[in-house]
């Protein structure tokens, strides 16, 4: 088609086998468009179209992504609000015309490109390295692990005790993210070798970060986590853009341990623990 469709925060760009969909960046964008920026969407991981009434004067042109297709949704897991949507296209009434035109070309496409749940992710998770800071902590992904790193205002004694905390994807079974919009908001990586009945709170578990409205930009966690079960689905790294070397702090080497003495004498760690987490930080230095 090589076509270009404008609508409110994005841009649909019509292809033969693809649509590639550029979001807007901006004050009234959905902050979770502005992270993923812009994304490629094979033809084949669609199985529907839709072209519905919006709110005040508008019409929404709207992707059905097969199930299985898409490492965000499935990551999403049913909990992005409408507004958040990365499918849908918001235009003005008067472009219902030409909406339905580009809808109507969309499904005669479609017929040759497959339908039900997809066996393996279509559509490209977000490429690594990815990082975001959550209430307790740092997150980063390299393509190949995860790693935790826990912020001495926000952590639990649990996660202190634990120490920053590495998990290679290969040891990981999923992902667990839940937005504090509809839950309690965090997310938890799923280890092959973990009891589901031993499941903690996730302030408790060393496999899991939180964060909440006003702790942490959640909209970057979402294609952390997708970006992360995408490796574990396929077993293997997702493609890393190579990262400078992280350098420590050393004001912050000295913050973590002046916050793990003040752990040590309320009596939440042990002398032994004390001494083995100061020796690892001061080793970093």
């Amino acid at each position: 088609m090589g076509d270009v469709l404008a609508g409110f925060h994005a841009v649909w760009e019509f292809e033969s086998d693809s649509v590639l969909i550029r979001y807007e960046r901006g004050i009234r964008t959905p902050k979770l468009f502005q992270a993923l920026g812009e994304r490629r969407v094979p033809l084949s991981a669609v199985e529907g179209v839709s072209l519905t009434p919006g709110r005040r004067g508008t019409v929404v042109l709207r992707l059905l992504p097969r199930a299985g297709a898409d490492p965000l949704m499935d990551a999403a897991d049913g909990q992005l609000k409408e507004g958040s949507d990365p499918y849908r296209l918001v235009l003005p009434a008067e472009r219902e015309t030409l909406a339905e035109y580009y809808a109507d070309e969309l499904k005669s496409l479609l017929t040759e490109a497959g339908s039900g749940p997809a066996d393996r992710y279509l559509v490209a998770a977000p490429e690594a390295p990815l990082h975001f800071k959550a209430y307790d902590g740092k997150a980063s992904f390299d393509g190949t692990s995860v790693q935790f790193r826990w912020s001495w205002t926000g952590a639990s004694s649990a996660k202190w005790k634990a120490g920053d905390q590495s998990f290679p994807v290969t040891d990981l079974s999923g992902v667990q993210w839940r937005s504090p919009e509809v839950f309690e908001g965090h997310m938890r990586l799923i280890r092959r070798s973990a009891d589901p009945a031993a499941a903690v709170q996730p302030d408790q578990d060393p496999a899991a970060v939180v964060f909440g409205l006003g702790y942490g930009p959640v909209h970057e966690s979402l294609p952390f986590a997708a970006a992360v079960l995408a490796a574990v689905r396929t077993r293997g790294p997702v493609p890393a853009i190579p990262a400078a070397p992280a350098r420590r702090d050393p004001a912050d080497i000295a913050e973590r341990i002046r916050h793990l003495g003040e752990l040590h004498q309320a009596g939440l760690v042990t002398d032994e623990e004390f001494s083995s987490k100061k020796a690892e930080l001061l080793a970093e230095l």
